[in-house]
């Protein structure tokens, strides 16, 4: 199995890493314990969160402004847990992306923008997980167009030009970490040391969790992670992990 610890840009120096959600908490719930094992590693993480995350509620007293607000605010207090960099937030409409040419080159944008060594993002291809839950549209969309502006468009001048007429000149990413929640990891992160930071990131997220605390099951699922690590610890986040444009 490949070994990041020693193989991956990330062991080679300080890198930029830039996480592609489509929702507020998004990466929380996916990577954030490994964001915070990078930023302590002394990398620039930074989440950019493609929509306004609108629909995350059910209170009808409640305004779409008021909500956006909420979730922002809350996003940005998960990030200051883990130590990241930043949020940078798109502000799409939550509910209704497509992995169309507009998305593509807006994250292409956003791509030429931050720099990253390394982009994280979801699968295109899991509509489900287990047989309880349907993978929301929006994950799949976000995943999508971020594949697609990666290669080869973020670094390739001839797409979307008039994003180097704004100034944003052509990247290339060095690497692709995409979360894998189901059998296809090639990669597993140790999170043991900051799990802890990864559960208050989540409960930053007041608004979504309710009542139901994220402690135990998050733990169960990372505690499986961990005995598939080599070798094994107590708590990991999977991925699977793509080089690309390599020295």
């Amino acid at each position: 199995m490949w070994d990041w610890r020693t193989e991956s840009v990330l062991a080679k120096g300080p890198a930029r890493v830039a996480v592609i959600d489509a929702h507020p908490d998004d990466p929380d719930h996916g990577c954030a314990g490994a964001c915070a094992v990078w930023a302590d590693m002394g990398h620039h993480v930074t989440y950019v969160i493609v929509t306004n995350g609108d629909k995350g509620g059910d209170d009808q007293n409640l305004s779409q402004a008021d909500i956006i607000a909420t979730r922002e605010r809350e996003q940005r207090a998960a990030a200051e847990v883990l130590g990241l960099a930043g949020v940078k937030f798109l502000g799409k409409q939550d509910g209704m992306l497509v992995p169309d040419l507009e998305l593509r080159r807006d994250i292409v944008r956003v791509i030429r923008q931050l720099k990253p060594d390394v982009v994280l993002c979801g699968s295109p291809n899991t509509f489900f997980y287990e047989d309880s839950y349907i993978n929301h549209p929006d994950h799949r969309a976000v995943a999508t167009a971020t594949l697609e502006a990666i290669f080869p468009a973020s670094q390739n001048h001839r797409y979307f030009p008039e994003l180097t007429a704004e100034g944003h000149l052509p990247h290339k990413v060095r690497e692709v970490w995409i979360d894998s929640f189901g059998g296809d990891a090639t990669t597993y992160v140790d999170v043991t040391a900051t799990v802890d930071r990864k559960i208050e990131a989540l409960r930053a997220h007041k608004s979504q969790m309710l009542e139901s605390d994220p402690d135990e099951w998050m733990r169960e699922w990372m505690r499986e992670n961990g005995q598939k690590h080599d070798p094994p610890v107590e708590y990991a986040e999977s991925f699977k992990v793509m080089r690309i444009n390599q020295d």
